[in-house]
Order: C-alpha cells, then sequence, then structure tokens
C-alpha cells in the first residue's frame, strides 16, 4: 500500500538515526505528519495553508532533530501559493440562470440515390424505377427520422439576444431555448459566423436574466474558470479547471486567438460560457483536442472580445467585416528566429505577399517579421490574423518589422477581407450560405475563380476545390487545389467538369494546380 507522502519521507527519515532514538524520533514524526496533514487538508472553514517552513527538506530534518536545535535564525514564513480551492456555489446560483440549452431540429437531407446501391450496380435503376425499398433501405410510408441536436448558449440582453457556437445552429430548420425554469421558447437565428464559429440567436421576451463580460486581455495561465452547460443533455451543468494557455492557435483556424483550458467540455457545452472568478465571462466553449471523441484535458474558448465584436455587426448587418493586408504568414520557431537575427523566436514570418495588396504597395516582402501591429507586441503569428481582421477596412496600422536585421515601421491601408461563404440572417431561422457546386462521382465541391483571383495565383485554370470527399479525399485532394483538366481534357466550368466526370470510367486522371506546381493525381471511382 502506497503510504502518504509526507508520512512516507518521515518513515525514511528513521533509517538515519541510531535504535536508541527511534521511538523518541517516531513520535515526532507521526506528530510532524499530523500536522502536515492537517495543514494540507481544508478546514471547517474552507482554508487551508501550507509553506516551505512546514515542509524542511529530507537531507535537513534529521539534524535538526539529532542536534536538537538549529544552527541558524528561523526563516521567515514564505507566503502560501494557494489558499484555498475555490467555491463557485454563488457564481451558478447567480448567473446559472443566464445559461440556456439550445436544442436543434435538421432539415431532413432526402437521397437522390438508392440507399445502400452505387449508381453502377445492376439493380439500381430497378429499385429506383418501381419505387421498391432496397436492403437496408425504408419503405415507401416510412418518413425520415429528423435529426437532433443540442447545445448550449448565454443571454447577453434582456430582450433575448443569445450568443452560442455556429456549428450548433448552423444546419437547423427550427431552434428551440429553453431556460433553467423550464420556459420554452422558438428562436431566429440572426447570424452566424464560421471564421469565428460565433452565432447570435433572437428569442421574445423581456426581463430575462444576463450575464455579465469580462476582459480576456487580463487573465493569466493558472487561474480558475468555470463553465456552465448541458453536456449530453444534462442541463445547467457546472464544470471547474485552470486557464492552460491563452493565444492559443489551433489547425485550420487563425482568426481565433483560444483560449486553453483543462476544463471538462463535452458533446452539449457547445456555445456555452466560460466565467472567471469575478462572475464574468471571458469566452465561448467552442471545442475540444481529443483523439477518443470524448474530453481529454484540453479545451478551448473563444474570447468573448472576439465574440462580442461579431455579435454587435450580425445585430446591425447581418454579416461580418473584416480587415486584410494581403501577405501569407507563418510561425516563427528557434531555427528560423537564429536564421534572421532574432533573439528569440517572436513575431510573424511573411511567407508571400499578395501582388499589388496593401502590404505590397507599402513595401512588405516575403522575408520580413512582423514584431508588432498598431504597437501591440506580436508573439505567435495567429495573433496577427486577429488583429487585422478586427481592424476597419480603409484605416491605416503601423507594422514593426524585422528586415536584415534591423527594426523598421511601415504603415499599411488595411483592406477588406471579401467572404466566400458568409451566413447571414433567415427567416426560417437557418443561415443561407453561398456553396460550390458539386462534382459527385469524384467527391469534389468546386467554385469558379473570379479574375482577381485567377491574376493572384496565376494560373490558366477557373475551378478551385472548397471541399473534398470520396474519392478525391482519398487522393489527397485539397481545399484550395485548383482543378486543370480531367483525363487530357482542360474545364473551364463546372457543368465540363461534371460531363468529363461522368464519362471518365472508373480511373480518372485529374490535373490539378497546387501553389506553383501542377501534377496529375490518379482517382479510382466506385
Amino acid at each position: 500500500m502506497t503510504l502518504p507522502m509526507i508520512a512516507k519521507l518521515d518513515i525514511l527519515g528513521i533509517r538515519w538515526l541510531n535504535r536508541g532514538a527511534a521511538v523518541c524520533v517516531l513520535a515526532l514524526a507521526l506528530a510532524a505528519c499530523s500536522r502536515e496533514l492537517s495543514a494540507g487538508l481544508p478546514s471547517a472553514t474552507g482554508t487551508a495553508s501550507v509553506t516551505a517552513a512546514e515542509s524542511p527538506s529530507l537531507g535537513a530534518a534529521p539534524a535538526a532533530v539529532a542536534g536538537g536545535q538549529s544552527g541558524a535564525p528561523a526563516a521567515a514564513t514564505a507566503e502560501p501559493m494557494v489558499r484555498a480551492l475555490p467555491d463557485f456555489s454563488q457564481l451558478v446560483d447567480r448567473y446559472g440562470p443566464a445559461v440556456v440549452n439550445v436544442e436543434v431540429v435538421e432539415k431532413v437531407q432526402q437521397a437522390g440515390g438508392v440507399q445502400g446501391l452505387a449508381p453502377n450496380d445492376p439493380f439500381y435503376d430497378f429499385f429506383r424505377r418501381f419505387g421498391i425499398p432496397a436492403p437496408g433501405e425504408q419503405g415507401p410510408h416510412e418518413r425520415p427520422q429528423p435529426v437532433k441536436g443540442a447545445g448550449s448558449g448565454f443571454i447577453v440582453s434582456p430582450d433575448g439576444y443569445i450568443l452560442t457556437n455556429t456549428h450548433v445552429v448552423a444546419d437547423a430548420e427550427e431552434v428551440t431555448v429553453r431556460l433553467t425554469d423550464r420556459r420554452e421558447f422558438p428562436a431566429k437565428v440572426i447570424g452566424a459566423d464560421e471564421r469565428t464559429d460565433v452565432a447570435v440567436i433572437k428569442i421574445n421576451a423581456s426581463s430575462l436574466p444576463i450575464v455579465r463580460l469580462g476582459d480576456p486581455a487580463r487573465i493569466k495561465p493558472g487561474q480558475w474558470v468555470l463553465a456552465i452547460g448541458s453536456p449530453f443533455g444534462f442541463e445547467n451543468s457546472a464544470t471547474a479547471g485552470i486557464i492552460s494557455a491563452t493565444a492559443r492557435s489551433v489547425p485550420g483556424d487563425n482568426y481565433v486567438p483560444f483560449i486553453q483550458t483543462d476544463v471538462a467540455v463535452n458533446p452539449g457545452n457547445s456555445g456555452g460560457p466560460l466565467f472567471n472568478m469575478a462572475g464574468e465571462v471571458i469566452g465561448i466553449n467552442s471545442q475540444i483536442f481529443s483523439r477518443t471523441g470524448g474530453f481529454m484535458g484540453v479545451s478551448f474558448a473563444i474570447p468573448i472580445d472576439v465574440a462580442r465584436n461579431v455579435e454587435e455587426q450580425l445585430i446591425k448587418t447581418g454579416r461580418v467585416v473584416r480587415g486584410r493586408i494581403g501577405v501569407t504568414i507563418q510561425d516563427v520557431n528557434a531555427q528560423l528566429a537564429e536564421s534572421f537575427g532574432l533573439d528569440r523566436p517572436h513575431g510573424a514570418l511573411v511567407s508571400s505577399v499578395e501582388k499589388d495588396g496593401p502590404a505590397a504597395h507599402a513595401g512588405v516582402a516575403a522575408g520580413d517579421v512582423i514584431l508588432a501591429v498598431g504597437g501591440h507586441a506580436i508573439e505567435r503569428y495567429g495573433e496577427l490574423s486577429g488583429a487585422i481582421a478586427a481592424m476597419k477596412p480603409g484605416s491605416d496600422v503601423q507594422l514593426a518589422l524585422w528586415r536584415n536585421g534591423k527594426e523598421q515601421t511601415v504603415s499599411v491601408k488595411v483592406a477588406e477581407l471579401q467572404e466566400r461563404q458568409q451566413a447571414v440572417a433567415a427567416r426560417g431561422g437557418k443561415p443561407q450560405q453561398q456553396r460550390g457546386d458539386s462534382a459527385g462521382e469524384l467527391g469534389l465541391t468546386v467554385r469558379p475563380l473570379d479574375p482577381r483571383e485567377k491574376e493572384q495565383a496565376g494560373t490558366q485554370g477557373s475551378l478551385v476545390v472548397e471541399e473534398s470527399t470520396g474519392p478525391a479525399q482519398a487522393a489527397e485532394i485539397e481545399p484550395g487545389d485548383i482543378i486543370l483538366g480531367i483525363n487530357g481534357k482542360r474545364v473551364h466550368t463546372v457543368k465540363e467538369l461534371q460531363d468529363a466526370a461522368h464519362s471518365a470510367g472508373k480511373n480518372v486522371a485529374l490535373l490539378i494546380q497546387r501553389e506553383d506546381a501542377q501534377i496529375f493525381v490518379p482517382l479510382r471511382l466506385p
């Protein structure tokens, strides 16, 4: 059986003493163990204090006991780093009623073919023509069951505006909000922003409880935080933890400097608030990192200042306007920092500059390291994207650059980032999105390139990949790849691609442009 650490150290100390003093030392050791264990536990009033003076080092303890006195004056008692575990009960009582459960019903997608059969199956046309259910398919009188989902949200205004995640309501046909007093309201999606995963919904009610919003700029790793939400449908559940890191970038998203915590966040917590110890919302719980699909101690929240900016724009205009300067950036690691002459890794390294873009006009070049924006230091490259995106198009911003071993400053006029897919308010409670056209046999969703994009990419192609699934995904076709041709035949429109895919047979050679290289990618169709 493993002994408590303090007791174990005291018992080991006995071995260093002679047998005659063993009984006396054992009594002292047990007394010290009792004092230290009791100091390490919360008292009846909920306080606990453990100091360095009460936990002597292993080597010092035997000498002090054997000599009976210390040869040096007693050191001053150190200030305890942690006094007590926090009690969140008052916070939950005060702001729990402002946290809501969001239930959604997704629109049933009618399959265009026969479930369980490929289009080239000999029985495909037979089952489809005569309406006979295929094996594993529902009968003609059985209606598909609607897909339901659930998440969380929190009320930010007494008249019913609620913040939640875009992925909670993005595909919703119906949205229902349930309060802690068990009242239910139909909700309307005011707007949803995919880049930040922030959505605003509205219920018709008044005098609702609301949360207080805090300042994420003041948070630090190690501070206690609390999440309230509806994990697995268990409404108004509270879980606590600490902030693990701030301004965290995650793969595929450089517009949100996430707050990383170890708070237990599970399916259903999405869209719920993250509170600090003052009872202020500092973030919206959004996603987790997991190898199993369940919580593994790493969760991410959207800073509330980012969410607030999105909320105000969605309510006012139904869309989000972001700034851009026309650069491609990457992180600066230790090797790059050394090669560029930086004293340590920090900033955002410019890997390419858009031709005739705002940064190019200001003289920014590939190989520059952006150290600060508007006087705000950039530690990691993800901070730059968020800072520029939050700026108003048309405004001027000062960039601190590191170039040729020296720091210099340039002024850049911020342009507007053109959104290809922007979710806006819709009457039916579902954001409307502009999506590309599908070449179903290939598993590709593509859209036409506009003249400006073609010029920037330096390509003769006309179609860019938005999404890849099925055969295209298996062949590692990526979003952003430009489609040039199929089986030696050039394609310029979505219809030409669809027609060529339909007559291509089982094996397809897809010619794509990825960055500056053109390659053939073989696809095997089912």
